[in-house]
């Protein structure tokens, strides 16, 4: 038990620390130490929590760090890897904090993350591929025809300025009517 908590905080520390660019860009990082490193997870389960977490109130990395850590260890795992996916983030806040009236308008700073931007616009890509391509033995993903006309009947609506959680509700409903609960 201790070997699995050890494991799970150094790899959502990893996660922590290299994840530039929020939640979506982190599912690929994610994904690679859950299912592809570690084999905590399948495919589809990994896909389930990443469609709960999107679901539920806070960040997704903060959601299926929780969410993952209670499926591998419990409710000390949940904690763990909650814990370690937000100690870099914090640890760099204070630091940034500090630091800030001194380093805003300096060069290399804002050169910085200006290089990063990129790199977060491919992370985030990176996860929208690892969603949608095949990932089973089947060579199949686990979006199907009835996922894609979800997607474009709640695009559509989205672009008619129809309120957001109202798509939700009914894609949820959408979701229990075609797949059953």
């Amino acid at each position: 038990m201790i070997g699995t908590l050890l494991q799970l905080f150094v790899s959502y520390l990893k996660i922590g620390f290299f994840g530039f660019g929020g939640g979506y860009a982190m599912l690929s990082l994610i994904h690679s130490e859950v299912v592809e490193r570690n084999a905590w997870l399948t495919n589809g389960e990994f896909s389930d929590i990443v469609a709960i977490s999107q679901m539920t109130p806070g960040p997704i990395a903060l959601n299926s760090a929780t969410y993952i850590g209670y499926e591998v260890a419990g409710v000390w795992g949940s904690i763990v890897a909650t814990v370690a996916v937000c100690l870099p983030a914090l640890t760099l806040m204070m630091l940034i904090t500090r630091f800030f009236l001194k380093l805003h308008d300096n060069i290399y700073v804002k050169s910085v993350v200006a290089g990063m931007k990129p790199v977060v616009v491919g992370m985030i890509m990176s996860a929208a591929l690892l969603l949608i391509l095949p990932h089973s033995a089947e060579g199949r993903s686990f979006i199907d025809g009835w996922s894609w006309a979800i997607f474009v009947v709640v695009l559509i609506a989205s672009a008619r300025k129809v309120n957001p959680i109202l798509l939700i509700v009914c894609s949820g409903l959408a979701g229990v009517l075609i797949y059953g609960i």
